[in-house]
């Protein structure tokens, strides 16, 4: 009975019951979740019936199904724009039976021999490739052609910029105003409520002097004063700098802090600087590795088990002997010398 009753419009994948109600009040907010989850489950269930049910095409990626064109209505978001009034050319056009006719944006230039744009950069009959221009009866003796070409120019920019004014004041009045223009409608005089600008306080102008005034490298220290100028205000803390000699009184600071850092770090992370149990683990395991080293070494070489342990030592004359054969060398010296 519920997908039945549900209203399906495949141009905006859109399914919704008119009929749906609750038969009763949900107890919980979790008992309501649960419902509006398990209804919205039936009309996108609904939404792939009927995408099946339409004609598909095979493509590279899957079939494609073409959706038919949307048959609800949804609401516009923003109001309809209204019509812009006409502006002053198109009303002497109208007037006049002119009309409009498409002109080509790239004319051919005689002059150089090559295409060009009809307006903007590079364009035909530009100021900067005419070389020469003829003189006219009707002109001034002395009078510079390529100035007064350039003032011209100056001029039909500046009537341009006005009449393009007066045609966003009427389209203001209308409220037709076009969206890139309607936000900078204040700062701009077209809706004739520019605000005027607003006097400065002597406080203000005092802030904006003291500002001026300390925007030097040095902070305004070596400017020059001026006759009655005020020293700036400074609303802020200043900056406290340790020194750098450390001795008695305020050269302790910082080895303190630094002091207070390290062991505050240190103790917040002193079971990453050395886990006792890990290192233990480590020094037992590489004990382990050199004893079945040396036992592996031991086993590998049998002619060490041949060697005998004890060293061979030589033996040293006796201490008797030499003593005796040094008293015999003596001997007869001795009795030669008596008689």
């Amino acid at each position: 009975m519920a997908e039945a009753a549900a209203e399906v419009d495949l141009g905006h994948l859109l399914a919704f019951d008119p009929t749906h109600h609750l038969p009763s009040l949900p107890s919980s907010r979790e008992e309501l979740v649960e419902k509006c989850l398990e209804k919205g489950t039936e009309l996108v269930q609904a939404i792939a019936d009927s995408l099946f049910n339409l004609a598909a095409t095979e493509d590279s990626d899957g079939p494609v199904v073409k959706l038919p064109p949307p048959t609800t209505k949804l609401p516009r978001e923003k109001h309809l724009p209204k019509p812009k009034p006409p502006t002053k050319w198109e009303t002497f056009a109208k007037a006049k039976g002119i009309k409009k006719r498409k002109t080509e944006k790239v004319v051919w230039d005689e002059q150089t021999g090559t295409w060009k744009r009809r307006y903007g950069y590079d364009r035909i009959d530009d100021d900067k490739d005419v070389p020469i221009i003829e003189s006219k009866a009707t002109d001034e003796v002395g009078e510079d052609p390529f100035a007064k070409r350039r003032a011209d120019k100056k001029r039909r920019v500046a009537k341009q910029e006005k009449n393009q004014l007066q045609n966003l004041k009427e389209a203001a009045k209308m409220g037709a105003l076009p969206s890139h223009v309607q936000l900078a409608a204040t700062a701009l005089p077209i809706t004739g409520t520019h605000a005027q600008p607003k006097k400065m306080s002597k406080d203000e102008l005092g802030n904006v002097a003291g500002l001026a005034s300390t925007a030097t490298a040095s902070g305004g220290k070596f400017d020059k004063k001026l006759p009655g100028e005020k020293k700036a205000k400074h609303d802020h803390k200043y900056r406290k700098f340790l020194p750098v000699a450390v001795g008695s009184g305020m050269g302790l600071t910082e080895k303190e802090q630094t002091d207070r850092v390290l062991n505050k770090l240190i103790s917040s992370s002193s079971h990453e600087i050395l886990n006792i149990d890990k290192a233990i683990t480590m020094y037992n395991v590489k004990k382990e590795k050199k004893r079945s080293n040396q036992k592996a070494d031991d086993s590998s070489s049998p002619s060490k088990k041949m060697k005998p342990n004890k060293k061979i030592q030589k033996k040293g004359p006796k201490k008797g002997s030499s003593d005796n054969k040094k008293q015999k060398s003596k001997g007869p010296s001795n009795k030669s010398k008596s008689r």
